[in-house]
């Protein structure tokens, strides 16, 4: 059904007179008989009954008009909310699997401080690929681990590398031993697989994965251990043992491309990161 000729309906039904509805509703009669004629084909009902000169309502036009009210208040009260919305700011947020229950959540809380009215997307990946992402404009700014001796975008915190384990784990001892590790562009994953290369130590790669949850699951259930950051393995215990290579230190900073600029500008950006870190605890 037209909404226009509802209105129409509605008019008349007030009214009582083509004529008049005609006049309210800037058309002549004849568009007026058009769009009734056409309400009660798209209704397959008779709306109208003429008795004299006047026209009246059937039960069915009665009926008509009771919804035609609730559909024409529904129409202006979509209209009127989204007219009157306030545009969304979108951003694009890449971060890897591995800081999404420690870094993300509290970098979360500050963009919105920040951006009002801010629609937030966010991707997970490793650091490289974010950095692809970024490049290709894929997304607005990405959480990324860096070296700790690079400038590379606004520095969050600092961090260092662990090997975890079960509790009591025995993995240790074995010949070969089993490990659970990031993918190959991750830094824990080189150190680890070098160190151990240069210790002459017999390892085999149980899984290698994006995921910190699942390397998280394997090293729960003691079939591996694994080579991570700290902020990384939540409640998993650190290995301390000296036949295991030392780990890197890293620092996760915030990259952003270029044309993000309307979102989050640079000193934006930069108080963001700085509120950071003052209220996160690495």
């Amino acid at each position: 059904m037209d909404i226009d000729a509802l209105k129409s309906f509605l008019a008349f039904v007030e009214t009582g007179s083509f004529s008049r509805t005609a006049i309210q509703m800037h058309k002549t009669q004849s568009a007026i008989s058009m769009q009734m004629k056409k309400l009660q084909q798209d209704v397959g009902q008779t709306l109208f009954i003429k008795e004299g000169r006047n026209l009246h309502l059937t039960a069915e036009g009665v009926a008509l008009a009771g919804y035609a009210k609730k559909i024409i208040q529904l129409q202006q009260s979509a209209l009127a909310n989204l007219r009157s919305a306030t545009p969304k700011k979108l951003l694009h947020l890449g971060c890897p699997d591995d800081y999404t229950e420690s870094v993300l959540p509290v970098l979360i809380q500050l963009l919105h401080q920040h951006i009002e009215h801010l629609e937030l997307h966010v991707t997970c990946a490793s650091s490289p690929n974010l950095l692809s992402q970024l490049d290709r404009g894929l997304i607005d700014i990405a959480i990324i681990t860096r070296n700790a001796d690079s400038e590379q975008g606004y520095l969050l915190c600092q961090d260092k590398g662990v090997w975890v384990g079960a509790e009591s784990t025995q993995l240790l001892e074995q010949t070969s031993l089993p490990l659970a590790v990031f993918q190959k562009e991750c830094r824990f994953h080189q150190a680890a697989i070098e160190g151990l290369m240069k210790q002459n130590r017999a390892f085999h790669v149980i899984a290698c994965s994006g995921s910190a949850s699942t390397l998280r699951g394997l090293v729960k259930h003691d079939i591996a251990v694994s080579a991570m950051a700290n902020l990384s393995r939540n409640a998993l215990p650190i290995l301390h043992d000296s036949r295991l290579p030392l780990l890197p230190n890293i620092e996760i900073a915030l990259v952003k491309h270029t044309g993000a600029n309307a979102v989050l500008p640079d000193i934006q950006l930069e108080q963001v990161c700085q509120q950071f870190q003052h209220q996160f605890q690495c």
